[in-house]
């Protein structure tokens, strides 16, 4: 089955070439809208897979868009596509939103996203990547792992919540928080970013197989 998309720009001609990019790379558009409020409602009402939205619109802007998604509970996964670069829309991947590409990457690039979040991985753009400051390597300090922290570790890099986690391991939330802050600590992570521990994952994908 195709995968459902809702597309949101507030630039016909970006919106109509993203439209039919993803069309022939068999991806279903279900609507498309203009400005915030008209994309809120019609993901209310149609419940697409997933829904890409500009950041600036009028009304009602991406993130603003994906924190009533999540607020409402409804399952559909946001990808802010964008021409900005903020923190704060980093610090929302896995929480309100799975996907942050910019503008100036390649639509390939975009095409990526949704392959990596249909198989319920977020994606953060390379770009993006690239421009986030991480200090640890894949050889320092993951010796220094318990094996329970180790097992966290991986279960994250499997895109697990802190309360699945919990539910896999027997432990408590607090307990998974608790060993994912030493795991931080002693992996030498930069905390001023929420999601650096994931970034660092996503740098490092070869990291259990050494």
């Amino acid at each position: 089955m195709a995968t459902t998309i809702l597309l949101a720009d507030d630039h016909p001609l970006l919106l109509n070439g993203t439209k039919e990019f993803l069309e022939k790379k068999w991806f279903k558009i279900v609507a498309t809208a203009t400005d915030g409020n008209a994309a809120y409602n019609r993901i209310v009402e149609l419940q697409p897979d997933i829904a890409i939205l500009d950041f600036d619109m009028p009304k009602l802007n991406g993130l603003e868009i994906a924190l009533e998604i999540k607020r409402n509970l409804l399952t559909t996964k946001v990808v802010i596509l964008t021409l900005h670069k903020q923190e704060s829309i980093l610090n929302e991947i896995g929480k309100s939103i799975h996907g942050y590409v910019t503008k100036d990457c390649a639509l390939e690039e975009l095409e990526a996203c949704l392959e990596s979040l249909k198989n319920n991985i977020n994606y953060i753009g390379k770009k993006l990547q690239s421009s986030i400051h991480l200090n640890s390597s894949p050889d320092s300090c993951v010796e220094q792992l318990t094996p329970t922290e180790l097992k966290i570790l991986k279960y994250l890099n499997k895109n697990l919540s802190s309360p699945q986690i919990a539910e896999e391991l027997f432990i408590s939330k607090r307990t998974v928080e608790k060993h994912r802050s030493n795991i931080i600590k002693k992996l030498d992570i930069d905390t001023t970013s929420q999601n650096a521990l994931f970034l660092w994952l996503k740098n490092n994908p070869n990291i259990f197989n050494t």
